[in-house]
């Protein structure tokens, strides 16, 4: 069996992202065998042969890559093939969700990390204790030692899981405040454009109506005069006709 297909079998079968130095320990005794000369020329070629197999997956004749998350390497599906797996996956058990409330104290944790519930409770606006222990269950923070302040409080930090499930091989893959920005700006300003298309369909305010229009309410006021003149000769031969056949008169 060749190197490359040691390593692809062995990022397949690993249920965890695994680190470069893992693969290595375990192919180091095969790879020395067919010729390397020392540890490093090992290393050197197992990195290099690794690097060739990111590359075949990075083909399009693949649906799943190999990549760098969390400190080590693992299969994924391409994010072209999404849909797809999405709907795979809504088929099987719904996964677990996170609370509103979780998800800002997640955030938090991860752009301030370490950081205390005081502190997060500040930022978010509320006291943000209650969920401390939800995102603690789920293993998504862990703690991180104790501010060195009065009361000496615990600090929270983001942990390996949550690398994990939000696909990300280390927190400065984040977006930056200046793109989540940019992001929350374009998001409300497609939510605006419904608003200003809409307003687009009337008539603005103080604008000229069309000819068509004009002549249409021109139309409808001569039809009503029409009839108001019609009621008045009505009422009035009505009054001559009683005033003729009054014997009093």
């Amino acid at each position: 069996m060749s190197l490359k297909a040691k390593l692809e079998a062995i990022i397949y079968a690993a249920e965890t992202p695994i680190t470069l130095d893992h693969i290595f320990q375990l192919v180091k005794e095969a790879v020395i065998n067919d010729g390397a000369t020392d540890e490093a020329e090992a290393k050197s070629r197992v990195r290099a042969t690794l690097d060739d197999l990111v590359a075949d997956y990075s083909s399009g004749d693949h649906g799943v890559e190999i990549r760098q998350v969390a400190g080590g390497y693992r299969m994924s599906t391409k994010p072209e093939h999404h849909d797809v797996v999405r709907m795979f996956a809504k088929s099987l058990k719904p996964p677990i969700r996170l609370s509103l409330p979780a998800l800002e104290t997640l955030a938090v944790i991860a752009y301030k990390q370490p950081v205390t519930v005081p502190e997060i409770s500040e930022i978010r606006g509320v006291d943000s204790s209650g969920v401390i222990g939800t995102l603690l269950d789920r293993k998504l923070i862990t703690t991180a030692g104790r501010k060195a302040v009065v009361g000496r409080p615990i600090l929270y930090r983001s942990t390996k899981e949550f690398l994990l499930r939000f696909g990300l091989k280390d927190v400065t893959e984040l977006p930056s405040m200046e793109e989540f920005e940019k992001l929350v700006a374009e998001s409300f300003q497609s939510d605006l454009l419904p608003v200003d298309d809409q307003r687009s369909d009337s008539p603005a305010e103080g604008s000229t109506l069309s000819d068509s229009t004009l002549s249409e309410s021109t139309k409808q006021e001569a039809d009503l005069q029409s009839v108001e003149a019609a009621e008045d000769e009505g009422m009035a031969t009505a009054e001559r006709n009683r005033g003729e056949n009054d014997p009093a008169a």
